[in-house]
């Protein structure tokens, strides 16, 4: 069965962001096919896609490696993200389906139970499902695109911690949420630029782990999608 080079993509992607890539570490085609199981094609194509996205560079002499992000383009990346979140819960007020009404308010009882009850090792997943389903409901797909390659470099660039406040940041998000439903778009702009700045202090850049020196095989039959 051929792999297909976006599922491979999906890995080396997440290797990357988890770290078991460092940043300058270099990507040859034989060894990352004999990583995932597959051939050098798929693995070629994904090179060129994350390349694109950021996460990979090509340098003379040496072929791909992990891009090496400086301090600047990390703090303009989290800059990026504060204003594209505004604009896509903004539209998300005028484009929203009942369905991604349904799983907003769905998320935003659950997180808000969760909070109460003090338990946060549920608290990250779901703010991340919460802010991917709000840019869904844009119904934007270029943005839609922007958000969810930015989510990937700012968890790679970036340790998130927990909000100090879990109950008032889940508050925020049910605000959020029924500005979308009455349709405000402002309203709902306005709310999304206060959560995303309160978030942002959360955000410490990672330090720069040891390099690995060896690499466990991957089986792509099972990898995620």
């Amino acid at each position: 069965m051929r792999i297909p080079a976006h599922a491979v993509c999906t890995a080396i992607r997440d290797d990357i962001v988890s770290g078991a890539f460092e940043p300058g570490a270099r990507l040859t085609e034989e060894v990352l096919a004999r990583r995932y199981g597959v051939s050098r094609v798929p693995v070629r194509e994904a090179l060129r896609t994350l390349e694109s996205e950021g996460f990979v560079t090509t340098r003379r002499h040496a072929g791909a490696c992990v891009a090496e992000p400086t301090e600047q383009e990390a703090a303009d990346l989290l800059e990026l993200r504060m204003l594209l979140e505004p604009l896509a819960a903004a539209r998300a007020a005028r484009r929203r389906t009942d369905a991604h009404l349904k799983v907003l308010r769905g998320l935003v009882r659950l997180g808000q139970e969760r909070a109460r009850r003090g338990q946060g090792e549920d608290l990250r997943s779901l703010g991340g499902w919460f802010h991917e389903t709000l840019a869904q409901s844009s119904g934007s797909p270029g943005l839609i695109a922007l958000l969810t390659q930015m989510r990937h470099k700012v968890a790679w660039m970036y340790v998130v911690e927990a909000p100090a406040r879990p109950v008032e940041s889940w508050a925020e998000h049910g605000a959020i949420v029924d500005a979308v439903a009455r349709g405000d778009a402002e309203r709902a702009r306005a709310l999304t630029v206060l959560h995303a700045e309160r978030a942002a202090g959360a955000h410490r850049l990672r330090l720069r782990a040891a390099v690995r020196t060896s690499q466990p095989a991957v089986n792509m039959s099972s990898s995620r999608h």
